[in-house]
């Protein structure tokens, strides 16, 4: 590894251990065992870096939740009740990840280019996560899949908020599945 990719790897760890605030610029050139100014060289800012590293690890994440997609069962009702329980399951491990999103949406009203990156990693986001559950295949427009990953989003958001404040009373995979049914039924009795 160069450099770069080492400071990358520190600043990961040290997001991870200490969070996106109190991650200091000497811990990632510590961490990744390069000069200070190597930041600047390669990034030009703590900040670039850190929201690089965050992009990244979350990246990294979601290249794991696409490999746990429940793609061979056919049964939507199913595939969305399996796919939350694996996320869920996930969250232990990724406890510090959640924190540090959290943590960084506090601070987009003050870093435009933070607010910029989040943004851009949005919709991809929301995509991503239509290709983990699946959608109906009356969900062809872009427009609609884009809402579909948004509703998952706002899905995942709130649960990984809940489970950061409290593992224990936070809705499993199988509540989530149970209660998109009676809100379903709800909406649409005759269906």
């Amino acid at each position: 590894m160069g450099n770069r990719e080492d400071l990358l790897a520190g600043a990961k760890r040290c997001l991870l251990d200490k969070g996106y605030t109190r991650t200091t610029a000497r811990d990632i050139a510590t961490a990744a065992g390069v000069s200070l100014a190597a930041i600047g060289y390669h990034f030009g800012s703590k900040e670039v870096l850190l929201t690089e590293a965050v992009r990244q690890a979350i990246e990294e994440w979601g290249d794991e939740m696409a490999g746990i997609a429940v793609t061979t069962e056919p049964d939507p009702a199913e595939r969305f009740a399996a796919t939350w329980r694996k996320v869920v399951e996930s969250f232990p491990a990724t406890r510090p990840l959640w924190a540090i999103q959290f943590e960084m949406l506090a601070l987009l009203h003050h870093e435009p280019e933070l607010r910029r990156t989040f943004a851009d990693a949005n919709k991809q986001a929301r995509l991503a996560l239509v290709d983990l559950f699946g959608a109906p295949d009356s969900a062809a427009d872009p427009h609609q899949r884009e809402m579909i990953g948004a509703y998952y989003q706002t899905l995942l958001s709130g649960l990984a908020a809940q489970w950061l404040l409290d593992p224990g009373t936070a809705p499993t995979g199988d509540d989530l599945f149970q209660a998109a049914r009676h809100v379903t039924t709800g909406l649409f009795p005759e269906a």
